[in-house]
């Protein structure tokens, strides 16, 4: 391993906690000794199952079900085939399990089993359980305990929860009971000793609502405290007082408050108060929720994000979306701003949190923009988390509105989810002046890396009339700088000397005016935007470069085109 490779990883290190390091050991050491003595591991983790299980109470009905995303069909899975992800393939005859030639994220979501509530909604019951049937013998003769992608702890905790909810439709009374019961409780023993405090985060969340979901349906009351009191105490780190999820992801976000919204469901329907903590947390997730939706009800890809469903999006009951023209989320760092038909989010938060960059990106000072409802400024979201050229790109400050010295991140991303040197966020402000301007400003120091030790430094001001968009880099030497606008799909952009004319597919035509400090270089180029998991399209992004030694001043004016008619109108 070369010396920059090294550096790499020791800055990233850096910020991990000692606890986490200590935890990935413990967490390596039982995999490793759960690869060598299967059999034993067994004995040692898992008890008896219970006599007489109790399952979830009838009146619980989980997301899943009340909000189902696009699950295969009876039809599609008696086939011998399975789409996950926008992705379709053959499991085979016997079924197939381990698919080493298919996205990781693929394979865990095969692993999770929530793809088997179309089963459950299926109205051929008798046909539904017998595939099920099928299927889950297969699983789990081909996935050995504790071994392969199966048995992470993450596709484990998913899989243990959608197992609990499928129970009474699929496995209860038939020929399956006795074995089903006993892995879950073999499930339960696995994740009592792989919580995932490595990692943290989202991760560790739906392993403790797995954990306390088993605890319902075994009747554990003790596991169940367990699992609470860790849940709580997770919830006073990873929710700020803002209300937003730490790792500062808005689908994340999503995902975290649908597993407390689900957890808290169940201990009311058990009979159970939810403990406050949980629902005082819940209530702030929805606030914060309904802050940074779009106009159009959107969830914004902000850092790592894929499209959230619009029917999980209502299940979640998001609080209306605030009518002050300014708010500030001042712990996620995020600032929503509104004058006349235009709606701005800007970023000016840390990357993420100290001790989990997984779904960060070199974002900082980034924004979206919308106008009368719909999308004109776009992040270009996230396809893939496999490691390559794609999920650079896609993490990297060249794939969001922001400004890009010397071809260089702002946060110091690598592989699939780490990041070295992070941006530094200070010097943020915020105004709402009295003829209507809304006004929002910070400053990055991600560049100070660099000769001259550049800082970032960006100002909005929205009006009635558009969007102004200061942008000055500060420091020594002879820099590039790049600032770019990422449109909404099926833009039209036409340039000009000092700008350009922008049509977009649906609220019409506006015209972008830009000035410097020096000589500048306006162009037009495509570039892809993720609409899913391996899914993208072409999308134009209008950027603006210039060569000069520090300070720069770029400022960038977006307005309507007068006299235009809009599509949408």
């Amino acid at each position: 391993m070369r010396g920059e490779e090294l550096a790499l990883i020791g800055r990233t290190a850096a910020h991990l906690q000692l606890s986490q390091v200590a935890h990935r050991l413990r967490l390596h050491t039982q995999r490793a000794a759960l690869r060598r003595w299967p059999d034993l591991g067994y004995r040692l983790l898992v008890e008896a199952a219970p006599g007489v299980v109790p399952g979830w109470p009838t009146g619980f009905i989980p997301l899943d079900a009340i909000a189902p995303q696009r699950w295969p069909k009876l039809a599609e899975l008696n086939s011998g085939t399975i789409g996950l992800l926008g992705m379709t393939r053959d499991l085979g005859d016997p079924p197939q399990w381990q698919h080493s030639d298919a996205p990781q994220l693929w394979r865990f979501h095969l692993h999770y089993w929530d793809w088997a509530w179309g089963l459950a909604a299926d109205t051929d019951r008798a046909a539904a359980r017998t595939v099920f049937a099928r299927l889950w013998q297969s699983w789990q003769a081909a996935c050995a305990f504790g071994r392969g992608d199966a048995w992470l702890p993450y596709p484990a905790a998913l899989r243990a929860w959608s197992w609990c909810g499928l129970y009474r439709d699929l496995v209860a009374g038939g020929d399956l009971e006795a074995r089903f019961l006993q892995e879950l409780t073999a499930h339960a023993g696995f994740l009592r000793r792989h919580l995932e405090s490595d990692v943290g985060g989202n991760h560790l969340i739906k392993d403790l609502k797995a954990l306390a979901g088993l605890a319902v349906f075994l009747a554990d009351e003790r596991l169940l405290a367990r699992a609470l009191q860790r849940l709580e105490d997770q919830l006073e780190v990873q929710v700020l007082p803002d209300g937003g999820h730490f790792e500062r992801a808005p689908a994340y976000h999503c995902q975290v408050l649908a597993d407390l919204i689900d957890l808290a469901d169940l201990l009311g329907a058990a009979g159970k108060p939810p403990p406050s903590p949980l629902t005082r947390t819940i209530r702030r997730m929805r606030r914060w929720l309904g802050a940074v939706l779009g106009p159009d009800g959107v969830v914004p890809l902000l850092n790592d994000g894929y499209p959230v469903a619009q029917s999980l999006v209502a299940a979640l009951r998001p609080d209306p979306a605030p009518t002050e023209p300014l708010l500030s989320l001042p712990d996620t760092g995020l600032v929503r701003a509104t004058a006349g038909g235009w709606q701005l989010i800007a970023d000016v938060g840390a990357p993420c949190p100290d001790e989990l960059p997984a779904h960060a990106h070199a974002d900082t000072l980034g924004c979206l923009l919308y106008v009368d409802g719909a999308p004109l400024l776009v992040d270009t979201g996230t396809s893939t988390y496999a490691p390559g050229d794609v999920r650079n790109y896609e993490r990297s400050t060249a794939a969001h509105n922001t400004a890009e010295v010397d071809g260089t991140d702002s946060t110091e991303v690598w592989a699939a989810f780490r990041a070295g040197r992070r941006a530094r966020v200070r010097r943020v402000a915020t105004a709402c002046g009295a003829d209507g301007c809304v006004t929002a400003e910070a400053a990055h120091d991600g560049y100070r890396r660099l000769p001259g030790r550049p800082v970032h430094r960006r100002q909005w001001r929205l009006t009635d009339a558009g969007l102004r968009v200061d942008d000055e880099v500060t420091g020594k030497g002879r820099h590039s700088i790049i600032v770019r606008w990422h449109l909404s799909p099926g833009s039209a952009v036409r340039l000009h000397n000092d700008g350009a004319a922008v049509t977009t597919a649906t609220t019409g035509a506006f015209a972008v005016r830009v000035g410097a400090s020096c000589a500048f270089r306006m162009d037009a180029q495509e570039v892809s935007v993720a609409t899913g998991f391996q899914h993208t399209t072409v999308s134009p992004v209008l950027t603006c470069q210039a060569d000069s030694a520090l300070p720069l001043q770029i400022s960038t004016c977006w307005s309507r085109i007068p006299g235009q008619i809009r599509r949408n109108a």
